[in-house]
């Protein structure tokens, strides 16, 4: 490995906030099969089986994280929280955040053809990191970075810029179904003026069909836009509600 290619290594590591005990670990995740399929040595490898390793690595870990954030929430909910984070879009977002793209090994062809923006290359390099990082120390250092770079995106369900926007998903599914917009009303707010939540109910044709709660009036319309789609099976349910309690709350809505 030349000097430039190990500064470079290294400042992804600053980056990480995590020293390799074997750089070459790091090295082989960030090389892709188009860089060995034009270089002259046989004996580099790229990263595929460390891609492979990794998938499992990071749904073990993420779904280690999500437990406990989320320790109440129902394993539908949890389920679909996870898929959301480990899902290739989501993965290639994560890998520009720590601005993968700059150290990997690319072939010359798949540069030319904008390579280093490809989701798919980001998101596998990305898998291959953490391949690397559990091959290299274990599962503790990869369990602690990971909540380092994804705590931002665990706030809540409804924060993470990988959550799906609710509304227009259910604008979609009612237009389509009905022709008609849903509407949205703020039930009621609590809480100090320093952590408010609000909640907020959602009807369609006069009929509820979602209550959320949120720590703003969005977060709270999107939820309960959320619980809608739960209703006309979009998404998977996580929350069953009688339909005594649907109508005791539809029946608040509309003496509101």
């Amino acid at each position: 490995m030349d000097e430039e290619r190990s500064l470079s290594l290294k400042e992804l590591e600053d980056r990480l906030g995590y020293r390799f005990n074997d750089i070459e670990w790091l090295n082989k995740a960030l090389t892709h099969r188009s860089f060995i399929n034009e270089a002259d040595s046989s004996t580099k490898e790229a990263n595929q089986v460390l891609e492979f390793l990794g998938d499992a690595v990071l749904n073990l870990a993420v779904t280690h994280l999500l437990l406990q954030k989320f320790p109440d929430a129902k394993e539908g909910s949890l389920s679909m929280r996870r898929s959301r984070l480990v899902k290739k879009s989501s993965l290639a977002l994560l890998a520009s955040e720590i601005r993968l793209e700059e150290h990997l090994l690319l072939g010359k062809s798949e540069l030319l053809n904008g390579g280093r923006k490809k989701s798919s290359i980001l998101a596998n390099a990305y898998e291959a990191l953490f391949g690397a990082i559990y091959m290299d120390s274990g599962f503790d250092p990869v369990l602690k970075i990971l909540q380092k770079l994804l705590e931002p995106h665990l706030q809540s369900e409804t924060s993470s810029p990988f959550s799906p926007d609710y509304k227009s998903l259910l604008q979609e599914e009612t237009q389509r179904i009905h022709g008609a917009s849903p509407e949205y009303q703020v039930l009621k707010e609590s809480g100090p003026d320093h952590d408010k939540r609000f909640q907020a109910s959602v009807t369609i044709d006069g009929e509820l069909k979602g209550i959320g709660w949120g720590r703003s009036k969005k977060e709270a319309e999107q939820e309960a836009a959320r619980k809608a789609l739960e209703g006309i099976n979009k998404i998977p349910n996580d929350k069953v509600q009688s339909s005594n309690q649907w109508k005791t709350l539809n029946d608040k809505v509309k003496t509101k």
